[in-house]
């Protein structure tokens, strides 16, 4: 049916005049249309693909056949409509890390919390609009240990025409920090299982899928950031790594931090930042006003406290400048220094340097009263090794477990946001995780004696817009160590962390409520605490978990429950059609 013009002289009046409006000032309509957000469109083939580091070559599960995988990139205000097809045998889902999914929990994307996962040959879209976010994120794999290989930046652009709250970059450069494995990743999270002792740890850790010089056989597979003098460049720091957080630092270069977990930061200033699994840093690096015919290592190597094995090894990238007039390998070549690999205190001094911007434009809304606080332990434990078995755990006599508030989480067969939405959480779940330990101790003193952990499937559940505090607080049980702590669903603020055990009569004091960091990942000091707070405001089943994931697949997980408010835009909607069945 072709199109007709209207009849009625009004009508045909305002017709013409919007038609003339448009031709008068194109740019405004033009502008209308760039504020509004638009659809992107991606296809995600979930296949295996040879890759080849360290001289191993190996098949690995992958997005495209990428390693890592596609970037992602938007602005805020945008809708992505990402088609997952899994093309492999092992079962997958995606996390769209840091994404707050309001009103759209069924897309968040950890299995059998929110989703079922994608089974072989089965596919599902993932529908999700971006609100009042812009920055660095990331998405990953969100089923046992397949977030090695499955894992790619999200970069949420501002809307047109908004500025960055800082000068605008030359070039922006994502950088992923991983690890590889020469073996499978899957085979050595089910062995450890089995077992029940500590997983095998990794042979690498890569930049942008690149292990470096210092490793065997990968001077080829270097990563190299070019730069030109006298430019501003903002690079993506995304710590993407399984097991460990990372001290980075680039030689005789300052980095100027200006944002984390896509939240515009107080900028300041540092040669060495840490960044946690889960966590996005982006910097601001400063090149120098001439070439310096120099090449820069820019470094990272883990930071540890616990007392099980970790990969103690450094990767390493190159920074040149590209109009060098001298060859590569006759330039001299400077390193930077790193802090030593337990260096606790360094790392509690620059996480208290992150600080919410707090200006009118972006502003820290901190819950200021509290309806509901929680006392979480968060730490590790044992539990027995079943009967005619041999356990290689603590003691060679259990296996290792992780929990909090000693309850080690068992991830149900049936995802928990259908079961709450369609009222059916009878046999698959209970309400009782508890608001503080059951058995008090010396959180940071000497261990007690039993180690067993309790073992379910519990939640809290919260009333919409309850305001929420929890203290964490960090175990020495079979050692004390940072437990990177990522909350799906919210960012929360940082209102304050210390080291020893958490005194609810003095610390709230020194608590600050104008301008802390805001987050959604956050790492549990080493023998300390941290208090977050954070409003419940978007419906449905949230995760929360250590990011170090084998102690997820311990069990150091949780969920919230959000009930929906009474209206419209306070509840969940329905789940979409091709949701994957279990």
């Amino acid at each position: 049916m072709g199109a007709s013009l209207p009849s009625s002289p009004a009508v045909v009046v305002a017709f013409l005049f919007a038609i003339g409006f448009l031709c008068v000032f194109p740019d405004v309509a033009a502008a209308k249309a760039k504020h509004a957000g638009v659809t992107r469109h991606y296809k995600f083939d979930i296949r295996l693909q040879n890759v080849t580091r360290l001289c191993h070559t190996k098949s690995l599960v992958t997005v495209n056949g990428k390693f890592p995988g596609p970037r992602i990139i938007a602005r805020e205000g945008d809708r992505l409509v990402v088609k997952v097809v899994n093309h492999v045998p092992n079962n997958i889902s995606i996390h769209w890390h840091g994404i707050r999914q309001l009103q759209s929990g069924w897309f968040d994307g950890p299995s059998y919390i929110t989703q079922c996962p994608i089974q072989t040959g089965q596919s599902f879209v993932y529908n999700f609009t971006i609100v009042g976010q812009r920055g660095t994120l990331f998405w990953h794999a969100h089923i046992s240990w397949l977030r090695a290989t499955v894992y790619g930046p999200l970069i949420i652009l501002p809307k047109h025409n908004a500025s960055y709250p800082f000068v605008k970059p030359y070039k922006e450069v994502p950088i992923i920090f991983g690890e590889w494995w020469n073996v499978d990743p899957e085979a050595v999270i089910k062995q450890a299982l089995q077992t029940g002792a500590g997983p095998n740890v990794s042979d690498a850790y890569t930049i942008n899928g690149l292990p470096g010089p210092l490793y065997n056989c990968s001077k080829k597979d270097t990563f190299r950031l070019k730069v030109k003098p006298g430019k501003t460049y903002l690079l993506r720091l995304i710590n993407a790594a399984l097991n460990d957080e990372l001290f980075f630092s680039i030689a005789n270069h300052s980095l100027t931090v200006v944002e984390a977990d896509a939240l515009y930061v107080k900028p300041f200033t540092t040669n060495v930042l840490v960044i946690t699994p889960g966590q996005t840093t982006n910097v601001l690096l400063k090149t120098k006003p001439h070439d310096p015919n120099a090449a820069f290592f820019m470094l990272a190597r883990p930071y540890f406290t616990g007392l099980g094995t970790f990969d103690n090894s450094t990767v390493a990238g190159i920074l040149e400048y590209d109009n060098s007039t001298s060859a590569l390998n006759k330039r001299p070549h400077f390193k930077p220094v790193l802090p030593a690999l337990n260096a606790t205190s360094f790392v509690m001094n620059f996480t208290r340097k992150f600080k919410s911007l707090a200006t009118a434009k972006f502003p820290a809304n901190v819950p200021q009263t509290v309806q509901k606080r929680f006392f979480f332990t968060v730490g590790l434990g044992s539990n027995p090794c079943p009967k005619n078995q041999t356990c290689q755990g603590p003691n060679n006599s259990s296996k290792f477990s992780a929990s909090i508030n000693n309850i080690s989480f068992i991830l149900p067969t049936t995802a928990l946001l259908q079961a709450h939405f369609f009222g059916k959480s009878n046999g698959i779940y209970t309400t009782d995780f508890p608001s503080v330990p059951l058995r008090p101790f010396n959180y940071t003193g000497t261990p007690p004696n039993n180690t067993v952990v309790t073992n379910g499937t519990k939640a809290i559940v919260l009333p919409f817009n309850t305001s929420v505090e929890v203290v964490l607080q960090g175990t020495s049980i079979l050692g004390a160590e940072s437990h990177p702590l990522h909350l799906h669903g919210f960012n929360f603020y940082v209102v304050g962390q210390g080291f020893g055990n958490f005194n609810p009569n003095k610390d709230p004091a020194n608590f600050n409520v104008v301008d802390p960091a805001e987050r959604n990942t956050i790492g549990v000091p080493s023998g300390g605490w941290v208090a977050i707070r954070f409003l419940a405001d978007n419906p449905g089943v949230w995760f929360m978990h250590c990011h170090f994931d084998v102690h997820l697949s311990w069990g150091l997980k949780m969920v919230w429950i959000v009930q929906d408010g009474k209206l419209p835009n306070q509840k969940l909607l329905p789940p979409p059609a091709d949701l994957p069945k279990c």
